[in-house]
């Protein structure tokens, strides 16, 4: 998934190449890329990602009494309207204040539902900034009907991190998302399904460590107003340093979910790009510590590619790498979803079968994972590719800081601990500035 700066847009990668012989250590520049990607240009404020309490303090501002607060809440995330004008027990002079304000909900259109046979539901969302998003409904089905909804929620617009075999990172990568954008993506399903969603997991488009504010934004609305369980929610990584620490920090009952792809080294810097900035001794420690600090139990997703990752003598190297990091760990086995134009192939139901019996003899909790929607793009980035062939570039504006990343990157040589903090910091200034742009 991480990029080099030269993937974060390749037209601009030609103009801001570092000048010196000295090359900018890789994926450091391209973590700067996503995290001071802009926001939409709008005047808009947007009630969706709002607490109650917060909701009650704008009806304050605006020169009500708090039950209107209260009943602005219940419009949201009870009735879950799309605009304020259907807010029908408002007054309609407030109502006109709040849009005369700028104030709007926050959803956004349906620009494209594919359905596939199996009932998975594919759609497209199309931004204010008329980006495309995905999100995919998930249903499973009992003797009663639909026992369980699954949310599948993107985190960015596109992927700055290319995993090689992801469809996501081949459309490029534009900016993160909004609060709202996506814990709208939730909505979206549940009024596609006219069923509540019971579980949200992070594993749609984007890299949810490198937009980890608004993540934790939309997860303690998605819990807290949209009243979703923590246990039901699923934050995935293919692994960004120091994110793993800050996310173990706010103690969340949520599984993280970890994607690995490789069990040594060598193997996962072909498949996953920014595995070479992020060692994966590095990567398990942090894992460990992980389970230590929140007492919740760490998934490993590991994506079969045939012929790739798919031996018996993988599992076997992936279980002893498992061991030799401590307890509370599983694995879920992810056989490869086709996408266009890759070299990689899904592997046999035979070759599948021998990859966990493997696992299990070595003591390991594994589970398979269903493929859901191959009919309907369901892999991350698939349906978007097709409406929009052109890879997305990042906002020229950014030129600036991709030049002093590459000077950062020379000027800090080899010394990674200083490097990181500058770059840090470098992201931190850019995106303050953003916010008041």
């Amino acid at each position: 998934m991480l990029a080099l700066i030269q993937n974060c847009s390749m037209p601009l990668a030609r103009a801001v190449r570092p000048p010196s012989r000295t090359q900018v250590q890789p994926y450091f520049s391209s973590m700067v890329c996503a995290s001071m990607s802009p926001r939409p240009n709008s005047q808009s404020q947007v009630l969706l990602g709002l607490s109650e309490k917060e909701l009650q303090q704008l009806a304050l501002d605006f020169g009500q009494e708090t039950y209107r607060g209260k009943q602005l809440y219940h419009f949201l995330y009870q009735r879950k309207l799309r605009e304020i004008k259907d807010f029908s027990q408002l007054p309609q002079g407030f109502r006109n204040t709040l849009e005369g304000a700028g104030w709007k909900v926050g959803r956004s259109p349906i620009f494209e539902t594919v359905t596939a046979a199996d009932g998975t539901v594919k759609l497209l969302l199309k931004l204010e900034d008329n980006r495309l998003i995905e999100t995919v409904g998930i249903p499973v089905m009992d003797g009663t009907g639909l026992s369980r909804l699954t949310a599948c929620v993107s985190s960015q617009v596109g992927c700055p991190l290319r995993c090689s075999f992801c469809a996501t990172g081949k459309g490029g990568f534009s900016r993160n998302l909004q609060r709202h954008e996506i814990v709208e993506q939730v909505l979206a399903i549940e009024e596609v399904f006219k069923h509540r969603v019971s579980n949200v997991v992070f594993m749609g488009m984007g890299e949810p460590m490198l937009n980890l504010k608004a993540v934790l934004e939309a997860h303690r609305c998605l819990n807290k107003d949209v009243q979703i369980g923590q246990r039901m929610i699923t934050i995935s990584t293919v692994g960004v340093p120091n994110t793993i620490k800050k996310l173990a920090s706010h103690k969340l009952q949520s599984t993280l979910a970890v994607s690995l792809h490789a069990p040594n080294q060598k193997l996962r810097e072909t498949i996953v790009p920014s595995a070479k900035s992020y060692p994966l001794d590095a990567l398990m420690l942090d894992c460990r510590d992980y389970f230590r600090q929140t007492s919740r139990r760490v998934s490993f997703e590991y994506a079969l590619l045939a012929g790739v990752n798919d031996s018996v003598e993988h599992a076997a190297e992936l279980a002893e790498l498992l061991h030799g990091a401590g307890s509370g760990y599983h694995v879920n086995l992810i056989p490869f979803n086709p996408i266009e134009d890759s070299e990689y192939k899904r592997p046999s139901k035979r070759a599948v079968q021998a990859f966990s019996g493997a696992l299990e003899s070595a003591k390991i909790t594994v589970s398979v994972r269903h493929t859901r929607g191959l009919d309907a793009n369901a892999a991350c980035g698939q349906l978007r590719n097709k409406f929009q062939k052109t890879p997305l570039a990042a906002d020229p504006m950014d030129l600036a800081v991709f030049t002093v990343a590459a000077s950062v990157g020379n000027f800090a040589g080899s010394c990674r601990p200083w490097k990181l903090v500058l770059l840090d910091s470098m992201a931190s200034i850019w995106t303050t500035l953003r916010a008041t742009r």
